[in-house]
C-alpha cells in the first residue's frame, strides 16, 4: 500500500518507514540490546524463519492470512530490502501474542473489527479485497488526525497494528540492515578526537 500524507499526497516507502520511526526507539535497536520482550520475539521470528514452513499458535488460519497481508502493505518489498513478511515480521506477531497473552484481545478484537468494516463497505473480508478498496479503507483508518469519529476503534487498532509492524521489521536482520547498523566496527580510519573538539574540551 502507499500511504498518504495529510493532504492526500502519496509517500514513498522510505517515507513511510520514516513515519514508521516515531514507533517506539526500542524497535529500531538489533537484537542484544532490545527490551526483553521485543528481543525473544525477534529471536523467536529469526528462528522459524531458518526452519521454514512455520505453524502460527495464536492466530487463526484467517486472522494469518489478514496479518501476512497487512504487515506487507505497511512495509513493501522494494528492489533492495525485503518487506515485512520477508523480515518474519508476522512470526514476530505471533511470538509476542503467545508470549505476552495480555496483547491478545487487541490484536484478535481488531483484526475483527477489519473484517467486518470490510464486509461492511465491500461484503467480502479484508484478504479478499482489491488495491482500491483496502487502499481506501487503510487510508481511513491511518492518519488519526483527520479519521472519522466512527472509526475510532479502526484508528486505535491499526496503528498499534503499524507500530509493532516497525518493532518486528526493525529488530530484525533485514531492518538492521536497512537502517545501515553495523554496530561496535572497528575503523581504521579514525585518528582520534579532532584537534578543534580536544581545544574545545581544554585538553
Amino acid at each position: 500500500m502507499t500511504q498518504r500524507d495529510g493532504q492526500g499526497k502519496d509517500l514513498s516507502r522510505r517515507q513511510m518507514l520514516g513515519v514508521l520511526g516515531a514507533a517506539p526507539v526500542a524497535a529500531m535497536l538489533p537484537a542484544g540490546v532490545l527490551p526483553p520482550a521485543i528481543d525473544r520475539a525477534a529471536r523467536a521470528a529469526r528462528n522459524a524463519l531458518a526452519v521454514g514452513d512455520y505453524a502460527p499458535e495464536f492466530f487463526t488460519e484467517h486472522e494469518w492470512a489478514t496479518v501476512r497481508m497487512l504487515v506487507d502493505l505497511i512495509i513493501p518489498a522494494d528492489d533492495r530490502f525485503g518487506g515485512a513478511t520477508d523480515a518474519g515480521v508476522p512470526e514476530f506477531m505471533d511470538f509476542t501474542m503467545v508470549d505476552r497473552p495480555s496483547q491478545q484481545a487487541w490484536m484478535r478484537d481488531g483484526l475483527a473489527w477489519l473484517d467486518a468494516e470490510s464486509r461492511r463497505r465491500f461484503g467480502a473480508p479484508f484478504v479478499e479485497l482489491v488495491r482500491p478498496q483496502y487502499r481506501g479503507l487503510l487510508d481511513d483508518i491511518a492518519w488519526p488526525d483527520r479519521a472519522p469519529e466512527e472509526l475510532e476503534e479502526g484508528v486505535a487498532f491499526f496503528n498499534r497494528f503499524r507500530d509493532m509492524t516497525a518493532s518486528g521489521y526493525f529488530s530484525s536482520r533485514i531492518g538492521v540492515e536497512y537502517l545501515g547498523y553495523i554496530g561496535n566496527a572497528f575503523n581504521p580510519g579514525w585518528d582520534g578526537c579532532p584537534p578543534e573538539a580536544r581545544r574545545h574540551l581544554g585538553l
